[in-house]
């Protein structure tokens, strides 16, 4: 099993990966059998293609994630993080607040990753808003 320190740094490089549109980055934390659920409710993503498809759509150049809070371990094998998204669309900025949940596999990769959100959780800005 994944140490903490290993899984908070796993987690951390998602966030640095995913600030320089690296797809290939993100998806090598993630085991082939992975499940993502983003929000956290909705049908859940399964397997490294589909992720990929998923990862593709957000991973654009426009996105970036800003932690909040340090990264909290468990006493097992997952990790949560507090964090705002904001993307760009159009004349808009939108930012969401958000929980997201890691487990690993003994492997030390993704093996489900949950985004808390809700629709209370976005705001939407005028692009010129700081």
């Amino acid at each position: 099993m994944p140490t903490e320190r290993e899984i908070k740094t796993a987690m951390q490089a998602y966030i640095d990966y995913f600030n320089r549109d690296d797809l290939q980055g993100i998806l090598s934390l993630y085991a082939d059998d992975a499940v993502v659920e983003d929000p956290a409710g909705t049908a859940p993503i399964e397997g490294k293609a589909d992720i990929t498809e998923f990862y593709r759509k957000v991973v654009n150049g426009r996105t970036r994630i800003y932690r909040q809070e340090p990264i909290r371990g468990s006493h097992s094998n997952s990790g949560a993080m507090a964090i705002h998204i904001e993307t760009q669309a159009e004349n808009s900025r939108f930012v969401f607040h958000v929980i997201e949940v890691m487990t690993f596999n003994e492997a030390g990769l993704i093996s489900s990753m949950k985004a808390y959100w809700g629709r209370g959780d976005m705001e939407k800005k005028e692009a010129s808003e700081a």
